[in-house]
């Protein structure tokens, strides 16, 4: 089923890479490009006001040109800019988990897609997901 291929994490880790390899080849050719991402765990440094991350929707496009292109890293697991948001260019760290990249678009056309990005078995709250993960584990029963 497909379903039980989306949700394996073998299969979250070969998505990580596909990203990763492509946005590095972008970067090894100068080429520009947006994503959009499932802002459920994306951080921002120092947090977007209010009124800024309320206007965000649950897929939001990045544009990652001119400045903001010049300020991109990537990993294994994170890609990470900084960029204005907001009438007053509010300046913000993006980090986003690789795996929450749902398209990489080159000059209005996708060039990728990633079907894991909707999958919330990844983009719940890490923090609840390693408690999680401690809670079913057979020799941590007494804790529940």
């Amino acid at each position: 089923m497909i379903k039980d291929i989306i949700e394996n994490p073998n299969y979250k880790e070969l998505i990580e890479k596909q990203i990763q390899d492509i946005i590095v080849f972008l970067l090894d050719n100068n080429q520009e490009f947006s994503i959009t991402a499932n802002i459920t765990t994306i951080s921002f440094n120092p947090a977007l006001p209010e009124e800024i991350k309320s206007q965000l929707h649950k897929f939001s496009l990045f544009v990652l040109s001119n400045y903001t292109y010049t300020t991109i890293e990537i990993n294994e697991e994170f890609l990470s800019f900084e960029a204005g948001f907001g009438n007053e260019n509010f300046g913000s760290i993006v980090k986003i988990p690789l795996h929450a990249i749902f398209q990489i678009i080159v000059e209005d056309s996708i060039l990728y897609l990633n079907s894991i990005a909707t999958v919330e078995k990844f983009n719940r709250n890490l923090e609840k997901n390693s408690f999680n993960i401690f809670k079913n584990n057979p020799n941590n029963k007494r804790f529940n």
